[in-house]
C-alpha cells in the first residue's frame, strides 16, 4: 500500500468516525474534529496496540481536551513520569518536560490528535518499564532464565480511562514489601550522596583489636558515618570497634570475626555511589520477579550462599548452601519452580554436560576412572569397562550413561530436593562438608547444596506427618531410594541479589561473584541510568 493510498484510508476512517458522533452541516467543527482524528489515526497506525484502542473507541480523545477528567489524567501522567529517577530510570526515558513541550506547541488539530497518541505511547512505556522492568533479563546474562510478566498493553490501555488516574499509575510499579523498602534505601543513600559520603577512605591493611593509628581513626570515623558504631573519641580499636566491625561483616556476607582485614576494608571503602548502583540493579531484578513467591516458598539468594524457607513473609528456616562455581559452565541459573518431592537415598544420575566434558577424558586416560560410578548402556545394563575402547568415543558420539547409587559416598548424600526444570538444577545433600565453613562457598556443577538437609527436609515434611524426624529416618535407614511426594507443592526461587533489604530497616551486600549484576548496570547506564542523587 502507498502512503497515499494509506493517507487516504486514514482520513476516510477518521472523517467517517466524526460524522458518526456530529450533527450534520457543522462543516467547519467536522472538519476541525477529522484533522484531529486523522492525526490520531496516523500516529497510532505505527502500532497495532494502539490503533486497535483508538479504533475501538472511534478516534475520541483520552487525553486531549479541557474536561476536569482530561485534565486530571495528563497531570497524574507528567507526574508518574517526574517520579520515575525514584525508580531508577534515566530521566530522558520518560521526560515529562519533552512531552509537555508537544503537547503546548500542538497548534493544529492535526497534531494534536498526534500529540494524542504520543500520550498514550508515554503511558505504555511507563507501565513496560515500571512493570517488567527496561532490561529483557535473558539478554543481560544468559543465566538468567526468567520471563518478566507484564500487563497486556491494549488492556492496560482499555481500563485506565475508567480508573483514577493517580491511583491506577501508582499501582503499576511492584507492590512488594521489598520493593518499598528499597525505595526508601535509595533515598537514603541520595541523602549520604548529598552530605558527602562516609567520610576518608581506610588504609589497607590488617586492623585488629588493640591497635590504634590514623588507619584505626579512619576506621572508627567511617563506620560511625555508617551507622555501624555510636559517636565516640576514643582512639583504639576497642571491643566496642570490633563490635561495630562485626556488624559491618555481618550485613556484607562476610565473617563476622570483628577483624577488618583486605576483604572487609575493601567493603568498607565502597563509597555510597558505589552502593546505589547495587540498589538499582536490585529495583530493576525486582520488577523482573515481582509476582506473588506463594505463602510457602522456598528463597536462594546465590550471592549470599543460602537457602532459606519463607512462611507469611516470615524466614522459618535458613541453612548455608554452596552453589555452582564461578567457571561459565558451571553457574547456578536464575529461575523458579514448583519444588514436588524429595528423593532420600538418592541415586546419582550424571548429566550429559559433565560426562562428556569431565568424566570421558578420564576413561580415555583409564577405563578404571571414577569408579565410583556406575556405565550403563541405552537399556540400562551394566556395561563391563575393560571391554570397551572409551578412545573411540567424542562428546557427540559417547553413548553411555552413568550414575551413582544410594549410599554414604554418593555425591548427593542423604536426600535430594526436586523441582524438575530444563536446567537439571536441585537442591540436595552433600558428603562434602568443610565446603560450608568457607566463606565463598562457589563449588559445585550447577546444583545447590545444602548443610542441613535434613532439617530441612523435616521442615517441608512436618505439614504432611506429625512425626517428620521418624518418617525421613525410617525410610533413610531403609537403604532404598525413596519418593517423598510435597502433598503441597512450594515454589522454589534462585535469585541473585547483591543488595537486599532488612525487614526492619537496613540494607544487606553481597559481592557480585559471577559478575551478573555489574553487566546489568551497564545495560542500565547505557539507557542513562545514573548513581546520582535525585534532581530537586
Amino acid at each position: 500500500m502507498s502512503d497515499l493510498t494509506r493517507r487516504r484510508l486514514l482520513l476516510s476512517l477518521a472523517a467517517g468516525a466524526a460524522a458518526a458522533v456530529l450533527p450534520a452541516g457543522r462543516a467547519r467543527a467536522l472538519a476541525v474534529v477529522t484533522g484531529f482524528r486523522l492525526g490520531v489515526a496516523e500516529a497510532a497506525a505505527q502500532d497495532a496496540v494502539l490503533s486497535a484502542f483508538y479504533r475501538g473507541r472511534n478516534f475520541e480523545p483520552l487525553w486531549a481536551g479541557n474536561d476536569p477528567v482530561e485534565v486530571a489524567r495528563r497531570n497524574a501522567l507528567l507526574s508518574a513520569m517526574a517520579e520515575t529517577p525514584l525508580h531508577g530510570f534515566g530521566t530522558a526515558r520518560h521526560d515529562p518536560q519533552a512531552l509537555l513541550r508537544l503537547l503546548t506547541e500542538a497548534r493544529t488539530p492535526y497534531d494534536q490528535g498526534r500529540a494524542e497518541v504520543e500520550m498514550s505511547r508515554a503511558l505504555l512505556r511507563l507501565a513496560s518499564d515500571l512493570g517488567r522492568g527496561m532490561l529483557v533479563p535473558g539478554e543481560t546474562d544468559p543465566h538468567i532464565k526468567r520471563e518478566a510478566m507484564a500487563a497486556d498493553p491494549l488492556a492496560l490501555l482499555t481500563v485506565f480511562p475508567s480508573e483514577d488516574p493517580e491511583v491506577f499509575l501508582r499501582d503499576l510499579w511492584p507492590r512488594t514489601p521489598e520493593y518499598a523498602r528499597l525505595l526508601r534505601e535509595r533515598m537514603r543513600l541520595d541523602q549520604v550522596i548529598r552530605a558527602g559520603g562516609w567520610g576518608e577512605t581506610v588504609p589497607g591493611g590488617r586492623l585488629e583489636p588493640g591497635m590504634t593509628g590514623t588507619a584505626v581513626l579512619r576506621l572508627r570515623d567511617r563506620l560511625i558515618a555508617m551507622g555501624y558504631l555510636r559517636p565516640t573519641a576514643r582512639a583504639r580499636y576497642d571491643a566496642a570497634l570490633a563490635e561495630a566491625v562485626s556488624r559491618f561483616q555481618a550485613d556484607h556476607g562476610l565473617e563476622p570475626d570483628g577483624i577488618a582485614g583486605d576483604g572487609t576494608l575493601r567493603e568498607i571503602n565502597l563509597g555510597p555511589a558505589e552502593r546505589l548502583r547495587s540498589v538499582l540493579v536490585a529495583l530493576e531484578r525486582e520488577r523482573w520477579n515481582a509476582a506473588p513467591r506463594g505463602q510457602r516458598h522456598i528463597w536462594v539468594n546465590l550471592p549470599d550462599f543460602s537457602a532459606e524457607i519463607v512462611d507469611d513473609d516470615a524466614v522459618t528456616f535458613r541453612t548455608r548452601a554452596v552453589i555452582g562455581a564461578v567457571e561459565e559452565h558451571r553457574q547456578s541459573p536464575e529461575f523458579s519452580d514448583q519444588m514436588e518431592y524429595m528423593v532420600i537415598n538418592p541415586s546419582w544420575f550424571v548429566p550429559r554436560s559433565i560426562i562428556v566434558r569431565e568424566y570421558l577424558p578420564q576413561l580415555q586416560r583409564n577405563p578404571n576412572a571414577a569408579g565410583h560410578l556406575r556405565i550403563t548402556d541405552s537399556a540400562g545394563r551394566l556395561i563391563n569397562r575393560a571391554a570397551v575402547d572409551f578412545s573411540r568415543y567424542s562428546a557427540s558420539s559417547f553413548p553411555f550413561a552413568m550414575h551413582q547409587p544410594p549410599g554414604p559416598n554418593n555425591a548427593l548424600g542423604e536426600v535430594k530436593f526436586m523441582f524438575p526444570n530444563p536446567w537439571n538444577i536441585y537442591l540436595h545433600d552433600t558428603p562434602a562438608r568443610d565446603l560450608f565453613a568457607r566463606e565463598v562457598r562457589a563449588f559445585s556443577h550447577g546444583c545447590i547444596r545444602l548443610q542441613r538437609p535434613r532439617e530441612f527436609a523435616y521442615h517441608l515434611l512436618a505439614r504432611q506427618t506429625d512425626d517428620p524426624e521418624g518418617f525421613f529416618a525410617r525410610h533413610l535407614q531403609s537403604g532404598a531410594e525413596t519418593r517423598v511426594d510435597l502433598e503441597e507443592p512450594v515454589p522454589v526461587h534462585l535469585e541473585y541479589r547483591t543488595a537486599f533489604t532488612k525487614v526492619r530497616g537496613g540494607l544487606q551486600f553481597r559481592r557480585d561473584i559471577y559478575g551478573r549484576d555489574g553487566r546489568i548496570w551497564e545495560a542500565l547506564a547505557a539507557r542513562g541510568v545514573e548513581a546520582a542523587p535525585l534532581q530537586g
